[in-house]
């Protein structure tokens, strides 16, 4: 564990976890939160480094918490002063109020991920050298490549949170991730495509020749598909959803209408559905923080609980949302170890961390072959959700028609458009296949992005309503 974060004050370690006591003093709960990052990227464009970035980052938020109200207040300044008037702004929260400060988290010896910094290797000349590697081999692979963009990031995130009862939580969090998207050309028509990866561990694995030639061929391929699509059809069509990526609209449609905040505020298209059947039979999603070295994973989330395994519905029935503290405690539930935060400039609330549908019984074979006519969606890009609704819209970036039970052309321009309760209904076939998405993905929510990871398996899904561009 590298130099505890409350030494990095000007302050003595007991001055500071008395503000913090008598600032958090009659609320119902609170922590003083401290944060150092270190984050790295290189994008290497259309045969040129177009960007190399270093940074570093550190301060703290203060949070009190009386009832559904929050005083937060945060710095970059590791002073006694700023940490003062963050307490004189957060005590406001609690006049007139008197709480019963919540227990502490439990602990936990579980460790998910490793310690080391995964910007030190390899280094900043063999980083660029590999993508300028990347740009020649997929050029050299086919001559209707246009452009390639390919990247590599990391950080490594140092977090400490401290109680008011002088309860400290730590964990250093590591996070890498590599992509590649490429623009093929025929004539005057262009096409896309991408492949990424990902998670909390080193470079090592992603980088290894095989592993970017793997990724790199995959982007290509996707591409030269996509040049080769047709327009997709329009209508109500049944569709059949690849496993891995494309839960990312298991994620949008459903997960964050699982979430705590959305519930107790009733805001949600799930809210006061509990014990109800609001998927079909064999549908049970859960939400995993727990996954070793996987970019959701979380060993503490950003209030100090350690995060679980969430079953949130069970064979088409709800059963449980994701939590953190605050929602919890308003709710009469327990925490479940999804308190996440941007970073100490910001509150924690609700959020998924590996979010992910159990797989069934049916082989893929089997699911496709029992189409008539409809779309194999196999990979998502950009897509929008109402929460409040549960209506989705979400673009298909690879995908094919299903004609009498065979993949045939491929299509482009179609998205999936429904909502999101009543799409879990339609869920007629579940794969067996069960697989997590390659360690891409980023979640917002108002205003705050955090690492997650998706999954699903195939899945056959009835009468869907598909927009296409065919005229």
């Amino acid at each position: 564990m590298s130099r505890s974060l409350i030494d990095s004050f000007d302050t003595s370690p007991e001055k500071l976890k008395s503000i913090v006591s008598q600032t958090i003093s009659g609320a119902d709960d609170g922590e003083l939160f401290l944060e150092y990052r270190e984050g790295e990227a290189l994008v290497f464009d259309n045969g040129r480094l177009k960007t190399a970035s270093f940074n570093t980052d550190m301060g703290f938020g203060l949070r009190a918490v009386a009832g559904e109200a929050t005083g937060y207040a945060h710095s970059r300044d590791l002073s006694e002063a700023a940490l003062l008037r963050a307490a004189d702004a957060v005590s406001a929260v609690k006049h007139g109020y008197s709480g019963t400060l919540a227990a502490p988290p439990a602990g936990t010896n579980q460790h998910l991920y490793g310690e080391d910094n995964p910007i030190a290797a390899p280094g900043f000349e063999e980083k660029a050298k590999l993508l300028q590697d990347i740009d020649g081999w997929l050029r050299a692979k086919d001559p209707r490549v246009r452009q390639v963009t390919a990247s590599l990031a990391a950080s490594w995130q140092q977090v400490e949170i401290l109680r008011a009862d002088g309860h400290i939580a730590r964990d250093i969090r590591p996070l890498v991730r590599m992509h590649i998207s490429v623009v093929v050309g025929d004539g005057d028509r262009q096409e896309s495509g991408s492949y990424g990866m990902g998670g909390r561990k080193s470079f090592s694995e992603f980088i290894a020749e095989d592993s970017w030639r793997h990724a790199a061929g995959e982007a290509l391929r996707q591409a030269l598909v996509n040049l080769e699509a047709v327009p997709a059809p329009a209508g109500t069509l049944d569709i059949v959803l690849a496993n891995g990526w494309p839960g990312v609209m298991l994620h949008e449609a459903v997960g964050h209408g699982l979430e705590g905040d959305f519930n107790r505020k009733k805001t949600s298209a799930f809210a006061g559905l509990m014990g109800s059947q609001v998927a079909a039979k064999g549908v049970t999603v859960v939400d995993d923080g727990t996954i070793a070295e996987r970019r959701g994973s979380l060993t503490i989330d950003d209030e100090g609980t350690p995060t679980n395994r969430t079953v949130m519905i069970e064979d088409g029935k709800l059963v449980g949302y994701m939590q953190d503290r605050l929602n919890a405690r308003l709710m009469g539930m327990r925490p479940t170890g999804n308190g996440r935060r941007e970073s100490y400039a910001h509150v924690p609330m609700p959020r998924m961390t590996n979010t992910y549908m159990l797989g069934g019984d049916r082989t893929p074979e089997e699911i496709i072959a029992s189409v008539k006519k409809g779309i194999y969606a196999v990979s998502f890009g950009g897509g929008q959700v109402d929460i409040t609704s549960g209506k989705f819209v979400f673009d298909c970036t690879e995908a094919y028609m299903i004609e009498d039970g065979k993949v045939t052309r491929p299509v482009r321009g179609a998205t999936l458009i429904g909502n999101g309760p009543e799409a879990m209904k339609r869920v007629s076939m579940i794969g067996n296949d069960m697989k997590l998405d390659t360690g891409i993905g980023m979640c917002g929510k108002a205003g705050q992005g955090v690492p997650v990871g998706v999954g699903q398996p195939h899945l056959r899904m009835d009468q869907m309503t598909v927009g296409g561009t065919q005229a």
